[in-house]
């Protein structure tokens, strides 16, 4: 099980990669749905490996992973020529990991694919 929710989570980053290059993505109508939709994509990515991983450094690296992610495809972004490259994006992206490590802050210490019912060792 926890190789599918695993498979799942780096299904879900590239499906946030291949919407980030896209010319035609999913439109928000709503005001600043654009950064609405990046906070709520990386916040549910980084919440989503947070709930799959428990110890605090492998944590960081996804973190720092996910936003270096966020960084990147905003550059890939403004080489495409029918996308544009956008600070608030890569804030918003940002922000949305913090938000979603901060949510699995929540999280029970045995709860989901990482305790396996039992207590992690490490946070």
């Amino acid at each position: 099980m926890r190789r599918l929710l695993l498979a799942g989570g780096w299904l879900y980053a590239a499906v946030i990669a291949f919407l980030s290059l896209t010319p035609r993505p999913p439109h928000l109508d709503i005001s600043q749905g654009d950064k609405l939709g990046h906070f709520a994509a990386y916040a549910l990515l980084m919440f989503w490996f947070c709930w799959l991983y428990r110890p605090r450094n492998t944590r960081l690296a996804y973190g720092a992973g996910w936003i270096a992610m966020g960084v990147a495809l905003e550059f890939a972004q403004g080489a495409t020529g029918y996308r544009s490259f956008e600070l608030a994006d890569m804030a918003a992206n940002g922000l949305g990991v913090l938000a979603g490590a901060a949510a699995a802050l929540t999280l029970p210490r045995n709860a989901g694919a990482a305790g396996k019912g039992t207590p992690s060792r490490s946070r």
